[in-house]
């Protein structure tokens, strides 16, 4: 069996994980306490927690130590280990994986990819490598569909607020402050690893707009996912499925609570498009 690694920076739709699925936690800590992204809190609560606080939380990645021992373990009883972790760009997570990995590789097939993804986005990468590694294939082959799909994997949010961005310094501060005085609101994108700003709107009918417009330029989606603040549909993600029910007939677009590792860098009050191409098409870039 080929065991998949990743950090709780994955979130996934559902508790059920597939059985050669390890999540190792990252350390949330919000309000001076900490937590095991996941395990000590979920989703849910953590987004509650952080919006009862003044401060940005503070996320804090699997040390070199964390991953030594999960991979220690799994090298005893496996064919190989992928490690998917948060994008390297985002989180030491990456790092700490390669370090660990690096004494251990002799043992077993063992490989780790920068997954230029989080939340949501990395979740389905997973996935996707769960599903190829049931085909029967080898290692090898797992590790390429992984990777090749790692640049199919296309992420857009639009977000009420800038504060986050501007703490993050995803925005610089004085575009922060400027856009927060015209009441502007940002449509932010996953490009190469990185969170970029997009485009800058007034209402979150034209954030909704924007996320439309780009997911219309993809005419063959693997799959696909909306990202949203909390568990239970909200009226921001009912009116996103309706616009996208015109766009795509007959397409389900299901939704899910981002986590914090995401709060984290955006906010949360968020609402997000993840869309895995399907391999073999090309994507129009120029939105």
């Amino acid at each position: 069996m080929i065991h998949i690694v990743t950090d709780s920076g994955a979130h996934f739709p559902t508790p059920h994980i597939a059985p050669n699925v390890t999540i190792v936690p990252n350390i949330l800590t919000i309000g001076g306490r900490s937590y095991r992204e996941g395990l000590d809190l979920g989703s849910e609560e953590a987004l509650r927690l952080i919006a009862a606080q003044n401060q940005t939380p503070v996320v804090t990645p699997p040390s070199v130590a964390d991953y030594t021992d999960v991979l220690t373990r799994l090298a005893r009883d496996t064919n190989g280990i992928i490690v998917l972790p948060t994008s390297r760009e985002l989180s030491k997570s990456w790092e700490n994986a390669s370090h660990a990995a690096e004494a251990l590789s002799a043992h077993c097939p063992l490989m780790v990819i920068n997954s230029q993804a989080v939340s949501t986005g990395l979740a389905l990468l997973v996935k996707l490598a769960v599903r190829t590694s049931e085909t029967g294939v080898d290692f090898d082959e797992v590790v390429r569909v992984t990777r090749g799909a790692v640049d199919r994997l296309y992420a857009v949010y639009y977000a009420e607020t800038m504060d986050y961005l501007m703490h993050n310094q995803i925005m610089p501060q004085s575009h922060s402050i400027l856009g927060m005085m015209l009441g502007l609101k940002p449509v932010i994108a996953l490009e190469e690893g990185h969170i970029v700003p997009i485009e800058k709107v007034r209402t979150r009918t034209q954030g909704l707009d924007r996320i439309v417009e780009y997911a219309a330029e993809f005419t063959d989606i693997e799959d696909v996912m909306i990202a949203q603040p909390r568990i239970g549909i909200t009226e921001g993600t009912r009116h996103l499925q309706e616009r996208l029910a015109v766009e795509f007939p007959g397409r389900h677009f299901p939704h899910t609570i981002y986590g914090a590792s995401l709060a984290a860098l955006i906010g949360i009050d968020a609402l997000g498009l993840i869309i895995l191409e399907r391999e073999g098409t090309s994507t129009d870039d120029d939105f």
